[in-house]
């Protein structure tokens, strides 16, 4: 379990496919606090740490999960958002996120609008999922508020902490990102559909 309150950047140094599988190698400032077995929010996706080695750790991605995000879209040198899961007895800073990406999306406008930023991104509608008007929604791993929300589209609104912290420096128009969409949301969606 994640907040989307992002704790660092780690950098790409090495992606290596092995069948179906994928192992990422990570450069952290977090790195000598990991331990094996544990999980990691990469960009939003748990991942498990399977080794580590001064500062670098690695993580493996299995098929299902390379198909439902935008790893494929990684290289080396990428910079992807971290999160350790959270302990027991910490604040919720952001909102309940599972670390479970349920679809991409891509960035359709991405502006600066004196002194923060505003990027409105759409997503597959045929996938079920969607989000509520000043809602949460979890982007590459960040905990977000959801601003007009259409049927296939919203937008979110980044103040300047968040966009010089996450990777949402990087994103522009055309990009592809992780969604998880709140799990509330999901659950109330899920209700009415079944009536």
């Amino acid at each position: 379990m994640f907040t989307g309150i992002i704790e660092t950047l780690g950098t790409i140094q090495e992606i290596k496919k092995e069948n179906s599988n994928v192992h990422i190698t990570m450069n952290s400032s977090i790195t000598g606090e990991l331990q094996i077995d544990q999980s990691v929010a990469h960009n939003g996706i748990c991942l498990t740490v399977v080794a580590i080695n001064d500062t670098f750790y690695t993580v493996t991605a299995i098929d299902e999960t390379i198909k439902k995000t935008n790893l494929t879209d990684w290289k080396v040198g990428d910079s992807v958002n971290l999160e350790r899961a959270m302990k027991l007895g910490d604040r919720l800073d952001g909102h309940i996120v599972q670390g479970h990406v349920d679809q991409t999306g891509t960035c359709i406008t991405a502006e600066q609008t004196d002194g923060s930023w505003f990027y409105t991104f759409e997503y597959d509608e045929k996938l079920n999922n969607l989000t509520i008007e000043k809602g949460s929604i979890t982007v590459n791993g960040v905990s977000l508020t959801v601003v007009n929300s259409k049927k296939n589209e919203f937008s979110v609104a980044i103040i300047p902490y968040t966009h010089e912290h996450t990777n949402f420096k990087t994103i522009e128009v055309g990009t592809k990102i992780n969604l998880e969409f709140d799990v509330i949301g999901k659950y109330v969606s899920r209700l009415y559909a079944n009536k």
